[in-house]
């Protein structure tokens, strides 16, 4: 579904993703006996939790882990989840909101840094079918870059949300700020905002704004073998 353009401050929403499939994205950071996993992917919160145990068991035999993983990737996963779900059912505001979206990242051998427009009132966007264009417009063959960008996109978008539950639920509470919502007086910001929607056609989410192309177009580095092992090392010392 897609909310209009001109959605208000008046009619708040329930809280999701701000996207066509309601994903979430669930990070695993998990060190045992020396032995460390870490992973991104993205998760339907709706899948009954028997697949979360179900994908620990695959994860620790395809990768060969320690057994004592498999219990700290299920509590994990279920931590993250129940987060989620602790938010659903709430109102969140969202008005005719533009954020900005920022891509730095290191994928392999791959460096790719960017930045969009993403309009959160488009509950058809699609973060994955971006990943894919990028990637073809760039030339990008290696296969984990596209998830990784759109992992990326829906972790920027699902903190905006839980941002959005918060405004809704301060409003809610001050009575100051139920008049301040009700009687909504846009901002030079909030104008911006709204002058930023005219960029966007029919059914899109993201744009580059024409007089900022040279500065926003994506930049793609390619790593040498002792580069990627150098960040490899760095990041294990800092860890």
């Amino acid at each position: 579904m897609k909310s209009p353009a001109s959605a208000s401050w008046k009619a708040p929403l329930k809280f999701r993703m701000p996207t066509a499939e309601n994903l979430i994205p669930i990070r695993l950071d998990i060190e045992v006996d020396g032995q460390r996993y870490k992973d991104a992917f993205t998760w339907n919160p709706y899948d009954p939790d028997s697949e979360v145990v179900m994908f620990a068991k695959r994860t620790v035999k395809d990768l060969k882990l320690s057994p004592g993983f498999l219990p700290q990737i299920v509590q994990s996963i279920q931590s993250q989840l129940a987060t989620f779900r602790s938010y659903e059912g709430q109102d969140m505001y969202v008005g005719d909101k533009i954020i900005p979206i920022k891509l730095d990242l290191q994928v392999n051998h791959i460096v790719i840094r960017d930045q969009f427009l993403w309009d959160l009132n488009n509950f058809d966007s699609d973060p994955e079918e971006f990943a894919r264009t990028l990637c073809k417009d760039l030339g990008i063959e290696d296969p984990e870059v596209e998830p990784a960008i759109a992992f990326a996109i829906r972790e920027q978008l699902y903190e905006i949300a839980i941002q959005n539950v918060t405004t809704a639920r301060e409003n809610r509470i001050s009575k100051k700020g139920r008049r301040a919502a009700e009687h909504f007086t846009p901002s030079k910001a909030s104008g911006a905002a709204l002058d930023l929607m005219k960029l966007f056609s029919f059914g899109s989410s993201v744009v580059r704004k024409r007089k900022e192309w040279d500065y926003y177009k994506p930049v793609l580095d390619l790593l040498s073998n002792g580069d990627v092992h150098a960040l490899e090392a760095k990041e294990e010392r800092s860890g």
